[in-house]
């Protein structure tokens, strides 16, 4: 069985002012979502070395849990597909895939299997 870690990947706390926490989060567990960007280990990955990739832009994975950092700011562990290991990611950090809204659906109209698709197993 494949040892699962979680790690967060929040940055500063001086990047942003707003404390995310006055309000739900915004992504559920079992949530798939999509990375928007590309996370490198910034030292606290076990494991692996400064600087590894751990998560690439476009990624796919599954909220497992939904924690805080400094009172302020929801972190949530994904799983990603593929990967066997867990990183913490803040919201501005994840796209959904599975509550888009409608206008977004419309746009992915000639592509809304590959869409749904995406991260799932067989």
């Amino acid at each position: 069985m494949t040892e699962h870690h979680t790690e967060s990947a929040v940055g500063s706390a001086d990047e942003s002012d707003d404390v995310e926490i006055t309000a739900p989060p915004r992504f559920a567990f079992g949530e798939r979502v999509a990375s928007r960007k590309l996370v490198r280990n910034d030292g606290t990955f076990p494991g692996r070395d400064i600087g590894d990739v751990l998560v690439e832009r476009g990624d796919v994975g599954y909220v497992r849990s939904v924690g805080t950092f400094l009172q302020r700011y929801y972190i949530y562990s994904v799983e990603w597909v593929g990967k066997g290991y867990q990183v913490g990611m803040r919201a501005k950090e994840l796209c959904t895939l599975d509550a888009l809204p409608e206008d977004v659906l419309a746009r992915f109209s000639d592509r809304i299997d590959e869409l749904n698709a995406l991260g799932r197993t067989s």
